[in-house]
């Protein structure tokens, strides 16, 4: 039997319902429905909407780091072609929001905190009279009386703990290292970086008495409305975000933005709609970026190559007073054993726009620096990576003592490694040798932390034997269309077009939204309840048990009896509400998503220059809701380790504290050219603990120690131990062999 309604996810969930569908939907590898109208450019996204009379607004930015504004000499661009205003209100936003539940924005762009800050909107009657003005405009300035350091390793830069955090601390570290077989003592850095989503960020804000209305592209619609709302002082019930397509988000879009509140103070003032969207610059200069760091690994494993001591201390970046800070040190903690412990973040207070959740927050750069100090361990040790990872793999969290939920992390690496060809591998450096090429491997662990959040869906089971599903939940390009489409599909014994799926409305019920790998399996979780509840009512209609209830092709049998939906339902439709909140399984069980990867290099003997030639990732996070959607985001993940590795990086002028590059010609993210041939390995496997589906998030996961994995294996190719990402060419020559050398 299946667990009472309860909306608070309390202790596993081992109904396991949609095991026992008939329908045969979920997993299945299905088409985005959406696909079409995406590829035909017929979707239309946040600036594409139809509003008649929009005035185009285009964003002005500070042309210093820190101060405040004094002047600004509106009349001059006022008298300019098309012009309509000139807003500085002080209700606009200085800085990206988080997206999280009680953040309060930070408004006041009078006072200027970092270089390119947006201080004013000009609006006019189209864009390039908007934008012409804008370039014109005159501001004065006052130099600040306490600035700011723009570098986090400055003398001058405030450091403290990162806020909300407490150090994660066991035995005696420094005494483990001494007492250690094999010690690992490194320091590695890794830049910030950007999300670089291909939507820039874009608002159509337009009023119909007291209510606003905004077009806008953004990820999480419920924390949104009430973010405006807060901006704006007025009643979230009075706002309405439409976002039925967003063009990517990577973090960049849990939170607003700039453009939307002053979007929506033009449109008050002028009475008119009006469209704001950021050029790419703009968005690179003052959206959420994640920190650079640098980290210190210390590893201590006794004479078999088990961990008797972890230590992952991290100094970050951010503006001073914000609560976040990367948590570069979160999979270090459940990860690999090692009771002798000292996990640490320190944050830099500077002066550079918002840190942020960029994907991944914490693994994406931990997880590569953990694991490519886990690969000098193995070196050390002489033990294979491979084996070396499995051999500290523990029973338990350390230092806590939590269980696990469930965890595929041995049967990834194992798995991964036998697609691979990682019995191939030679372990000593510069042993294989192509013309001018230097070949070789490498691997690292995957981990991503799983979580669950609050969200609602409405299902209605409608007369005609079709289905609706209803949520805010936002798609991002990951396919919550597709699973939550599935979903229904599966419990409601209805073939997959017979499913329709409304998204990105917050007249709708709130959903998780798209952030932190949570979006499926928490708004997926609520549609499972939903459909739970319909099911109970198609059982009493019919006359029998809920176990004996059969649902397929719109034909419900059970008790000896069928009955199509039509027939059944007679002439009404049958709506529920379903939600699903947090409860004691996030802290009973230790929760993750885990995989591993193995990939092939090329390094150039006489330029350093790396090529990846293949990568394999393996991965396990629960049931597998769409085959074809899982593997999509692992190979996106994997994409972006490569980034990661080799070429993507922040960089700013400390003189003034300006980003160098702020457009996708000078911030280098990977092309086709630099792809290979990537393969993806789904590991079936169910997680009661970690959602009433069963499933567990894979949205990050696949970059969750990909670039680690590349770093390796550069090592092996050529001997160069760069602990300073990217792998940039002049990073590796210093560390190359004499090109003449020939393989040995």
């Amino acid at each position: 039997m299946r667990l009472p309604q309860d909306d608070t996810f309390n202790s596993p969930d081992t109904t396991n319902l949609l095991d026992r569908g008939s329908q045969g939907v979920i997993a299945k590898p299905l088409d985005r429905p959406e696909g079409p109208l995406k590829v035909s450019g017929s979707a239309t996204y946040s600036a594409e909407w139809k509003s008649d009379h929009c005035a185009e607004g285009v964003l002005v930015l500070a042309s210093i780091a820190q101060g405040t504004v004094k002047t600004i000499h509106k009349d001059a661009v006022l008298s300019m072609p098309g012009v309509l205003a000139v807003l500085a209100d002080e209700a606009m936003t200085r800085r990206s929001t988080q997206g999280t539940a009680g953040e309060a924005p930070v408004q006041g762009v009078q006072t200027v905190e970092y270089f390119a800050q947006p201080i004013a909107l000009v609006v006019a009657e189209n864009f390039e009279q908007a934008r012409d003005a804008a370039l014109t405009l005159e501001v004065e300035y006052a130099p600040s009386d306490t600035p700011v350091a723009f570098d986090p390793e400055s003398a001058d830069a405030e450091v403290e703990l990162a806020p909300d955090t407490e150090p994660v601390e066991g035995g005696d570290l420094d005494q483990a290292m001494r007492d250690a077989a094999f010690a690992i003592d490194v320091e590695y850095e890794t830049p910030g970086h950007a999300s670089a989503a291909m939507e820039p960020h874009a608002t159509i804000a337009q009023w119909k008495g007291d209510d606003l209305v905004l077009h806008g592209s953004y990820q999480m619609l419920s924390y949104n409305v009430k973010e405006i709302a807060d901006c704006l002082s007025m009643a979230p019930e009075n706002v309405r975000i439409i976002a039925p397509y967003v063009g990517g988000g990577f973090g960049s879009k849990l939170g607003i933005t700039h453009e939307a509140v002053a979007a929506a103070i033009a449109s008050k003032q002028l009475a008119r709609p009006v469209r704001v969207v950021m050029t790419r610059q703009q968005v690179f200069e003052t959206v959420m970026r994640r920190s650079e760091t640098r980290q210190r690994i210390r590893l201590a494993a006794d004479e078999t190559g088990k961990l008797i001591g972890l230590g992952h201390e991290a100094l970050v970046s951010n503006l001073p007073d914000e609560e976040f800070a990367e948590p570069v040190t979160q999979a270090t903690e459940f990860l690999y054993s090692g009771e002798n412990r000292l996990l640490k973040v320190d944050v830099a207070r500077i002066s550079r726009m918002t840190a942020g959740s960029v994907r991944a927050p914490g693994e994406a750069v931990g997880m590569q620096v953990l694991e490519a100090a886990m690969d000098e361990l193995a070196q050390a040790t002489g033990i294979d990576p491979v084996e070396l990872r499995k051999h500290n793999i523990a029973d338990k969290v350390p230092v806590e003592g939590t269980p696990y939920s469930s965890r595929m992390l041995a049967e990834a690496l194992d798995q991964g490694a036998k697609a691979f060809g990682w019995d191939q591998r030679r372990p000593k450096p510069c042993q294989t040798r192509e013309g001018d090429w230097w070949i070789g491997m490498g691997m690292a662990s995957a981990a991503r932390v799983n979580m669950l959040v609050e969200a609602e869906a409405r299902v209605t089971l409608k007369a005609d034997g079709t289905a609706l599903v209803e949520t805010d939940q936002t798609d991002i390009g990951t396919g919550s269309y597709a699973i939550l489409g599935q979903i229904a599909g599966e419990m409601l014994g209805l073939p997959i077009d017979r499913v329709k799926v409304l998204l990105g409305d917050t007249s709708l019920p709130a959903g998780a939204g798209s952030g932190g790998s949570f979006g499926a399996i928490s708004t997926g979780s609520a549609v499972l309840r939903a459909c739970e509840m319909i099911r109970e009512k198609l059982a009493k209609a019919l006359g029998c048990t809920e176990d004996a209830l059969e649902l397929k092709d719109g034909l419900a049998s059970g008790g000896g009896k069928s009955r199509a939906y039509p027939d059944l339902l007679a002439g009404k439709d049958l709506a529920e509400t379903g939600s699903i909140k947090p409860g004691d399984t996030a802290d009973d069980f230790s929760q993750a998503s885990y995989g591993a990867f193995f990939a092939e290099v090329a390094v150039n003997a006489f330029t350093g220059e790396t090529r990846v030639r293949r990568m394999t990732g393996a991965f396990g996070f629960g049931r597998v809701l769409n085959a074809k959607t899982a593997r999509s985001q692992c190979l996106g993940g994997m994409v972006w380790g490569i980034g990661s590795a080799l070429t993507e990086e922040l960089a700013f002028d400390l003189r003034d504290g300006h980003l160098v590059n702020h457009d996708l010609a000078e911030y280098h993210v990977p092309v086709h050219a630099d792809v290979p041939a990537i393969e993806v390995i789904l590991l079936e496997e169910r997680d009661a603990a970690a959602s009433p589906l069963q499933a567990k998030g894979v949205g990050e996961l696949g970059i969750c120690g990909a670039a680690g994995s590349i770093a390796n294996a550069v090592y092996n190719a050529c001997g160069a131990r760069v602990r300073s990402f990217p792998l940039t060419l002049d990073k590796i020559i210093p560390h190359l062999p004499d090109p003449f050398t020939e393989a040995g």
